[in-house]
C-alpha cells in the first residue's frame, strides 16, 4: 500500500484522471459531434486536459476546503 503521507497527491490525481476526462469527453463531443475519430480526438484533449487539471487541484483543493470550512457548521 502507499503510504498516507502521499493522499493529497493520490486524491489530486483522480480527481484530475475523472474530471478531466469526463470535461474533455463532454467537450470534444458538443464540438466536432460523435465522428468516426471521436476517440482519437477525446484522448488527445484529455491528455492535455489532464497535464493541467492535476496542478490544478493541487493548488485549488486547500482553498476550497477553507471556503467550505468557513460555509459549514
Amino acid at each position: 500500500m502507499i503510504s498516507k503521507k502521499y493522499a493529497v497527491f493520490i486524491f489530486a490525481f483522480f480527481m484530475a484522471l475523472f474530471m478531466s476526462s469526463i470535461m474533455s469527453l463532454v467537450i470534444t463531443v458538443l464540438n466536432v459531434g460523435f465522428t468516426d475519430n471521436i476517440i482519437a480526438l477525446w484522448l488527445q484533449a484529455w491528455g492535455y486536459a489532464f497535464c493541467v487539471a492535476f496542478p490544478a487541484v493541487l493548488v485549488v483543493a486547500p482553498v476550497v476546503r477553507k471556503i467550505v470550512a468557513l460555509l459549514v457548521n
